[in-house]
């Protein structure tokens, strides 16, 4: 079974406080795009192992995919285990969720081998014990999330952009982004959360907001630098997606993507650039199998 494994961005990020058990409160509107690792599975073997192309993802217990298969198999009360194998595509630390893609892969694609025997609702109570993005790639559809991102509701306002991603070549730790996180110089105001809660149309002029932005772009500068660049390519607005340091461009149609992709992948040898199209709930989004 091969499953492809999508990434994420996060066009609204507010960061709402932080919780007694070191986790912080958010508000965030997410979005799956056309970037995809894809995870094979080959399930009922004697014990889970992961392998992956990428140098820098864990091939042990601590790959989130291990984790999603340790977890269900617990659930499921089965002493089997899983071969999984990933291809990666989305690049690693990069704000666009692979890990947590993975692994909702990983439940989706075994919930299905073994005849559906979880709820999505199950699926993603075990996803968030797994990781805070989890529970959102089991749920598949553009959606607005509260809490530390368990709480997901649809979010119909999204318009089909195409997207731009540029990731400059380096990861962050995500740990350290919240860290060095100063809630009171945080900008995302509650007065956009409440438009975007009232079902308005997404509107990258205004709506566009990262807490956690100012924060890596402060070490990085080269965030900023991206998103000039985006913006003067064309772009309806730019953003970093979740703790970066991955920059997405918004654009309006295929053509204007493509002239700043061609134009913008000469600028720094070490930006790694994909062109991806945002997936919506028109587009009646389900994970695929082949």
């Amino acid at each position: 079974m091969k499953i492809l494994s999508p990434a994420k961005i996060n066009l609204f990020l507010q960061i709402v406080g932080k919780r007694p058990d070191g986790y912080h409160d958010l508000f965030s509107l997410m979005c799956c795009v056309g970037l995809y690792d894809t995870v094979s599975l080959d399930a009922g073997v004697e014990e889970t192992a992961v392998s992956c192309d990428h140098p820098h993802v864990p091939e042990d217990e601590t790959n989130l995919a291990f984790a999603a298969a340790d977890l269900f198999y617990k659930k499921l009360k089965k002493n089997e285990g899983v071969k999984i194998s990933i291809q990666k595509q989305i690049p690693v630390a990069a704000g666009l969720g692979g890990g947590s893609s993975n692994a909702a892969a990983v439940f989706l694609g075994l919930n299905r081998y073994y005849g559906y025997p979880f709820s999505t609702d199950e699926l993603m109570s075990m996803g968030l014990s797994i990781g805070a993005d989890v529970p959102f790639f089991i749920f598949r559809r553009p959606a607005t999330a509260s809490g530390i991102g368990e709480k997901l509701e649809v979010y119909p306002g999204l318009k089909k952009l195409k997207i731009l991603l540029i990731f400059p070549g380096f990861s962050v730790s995500t740990a350290t982004v919240y860290k060095n996180l100063n809630l009171r110089l945080t900008k995302c105001k509650k007065k956009l959360k409440s438009s975007l809660l009232g079902r308005r149309s997404f509107d990258p002029g205004c709506h566009l907001c990262n807490d956690l932005e100012a924060v890596v772009a402060s070490k990085y500068p080269v965030i900023n630098t991206v998103k000039t660049a985006l913006l003067d390519h064309g772009a309806l607005g730019a953003l970093m997606s979740g703790s970066g340091p991955t920059v997405f461009g918004l654009f309006s149609d295929s053509d204007k993507a493509s002239k700043a992709n061609h134009a913008l992948a000469r600028t720094d040898e070490t930006w790694q650039l994909y062109l991806a199209d945002m997936i919506t709930q028109d587009d009646g989004y389900s994970i695929s199998y082949t």
